[in-house]
């Protein structure tokens, strides 16, 4: 790819050939993920601890092994999704934009990942405890497996998004596109927004693990404040020197 102007023509097949390797890529860490799905079932199941998931269905099990395989493809295949996407924009950026993006693409990966660790080890344990034994007393839980591995897999997918937050806010600054002021002006809304998608990405109601997620994105957020501020003055430090 050159940084000359690309026809519509040009542009679209330009996405298809990024959307194609794309693909390829999801597919061969889908399967190198199918091999070592058992070993993903531990790791996913282990929060739940002595509970005996169980399937009613014949087709259950097999569309809950392909779904975690395809979970652990898209993480795998994060990295070369991104570097995909990036190298789609770059030739409309200029010299600077293109700067930004590349020092922003490891925090991307680290971001995604702490993400994950982070709903792993810290939002996943209390929120399946509070499930498997709210009512516990009245009837003995029986958990589908598809519908525990669905949970599971969304909520960790989810928080590993919500975390590229900081990344996204720290380049729009970098670019000129936000200010620090404009996000602080905006931190009432954001708490609220934190609290909305805390209630829609947790599995419970109690506002104790919706509290989990929606104080780190709040968190989150002040960084994003506290990173843009500190690049706006070393902005005005180099355009004054």
């Amino acid at each position: 790819m050159t940084d000359a102007k690309l026809t519509v023509l040009g542009h679209l097949n330009e996405l298809r050939k990024r959307l194609i390797r794309i693909v390829i890529a999801l597919a061969v860490t889908t399967t190198v993920s199918f091999i070592f799905y058992e070993r993903l079932f531990q790791i996913l199941i282990l929060p739940a601890r002595n509970i005996n998931l169980i399937f009613v269905e014949m087709t259950e099990m097999l569309g809950t092994v392909m779904r975690v395989c395809l979970a652990g493809g898209i993480v795998l295949a994060m990295p070369y999704i991104v570097h995909q996407m990036v190298m789609f924009i770059v030739p409309a950026l200029n010299r600077r934009e293109k700067k930004y993006l590349y020092i922003a693409m490891p925090f991307v990966f680290l971001m995604f990942a702490g993400g994950v660790v982070f709903g792993y080890f810290v939002l996943i344990p209390p929120a399946v405890e509070f499930l498997l034994n709210f009512g516990s007393d009245i009837a003995t839980p029986q958990i589908k497996i598809g519908n525990y591995i669905g949970i599971i897999t969304r909520l960790l997918l989810a928080i590993g998004l919500v975390f590229e937050l900081p990344v996204l806010t720290t380049v729009l600054a970098r670019l000129g596109i936000i200010k620090a002021h404009w996000l602080a002006r905006k931190r009432r809304l954001a708490i609220i927004f934190a609290f909305i998608l805390a209630a829609l990405i947790t599995p419970t109601f109690d506002p104790i693990n919706q509290s989990l997620v929606a104080i780190p994105l709040i968190i989150l957020y002040e960084l994003s404040i506290w990173l843009a501020k500190i690049f706006e003055r070393r902005d005005v430090q180099e355009a004054a020197g």
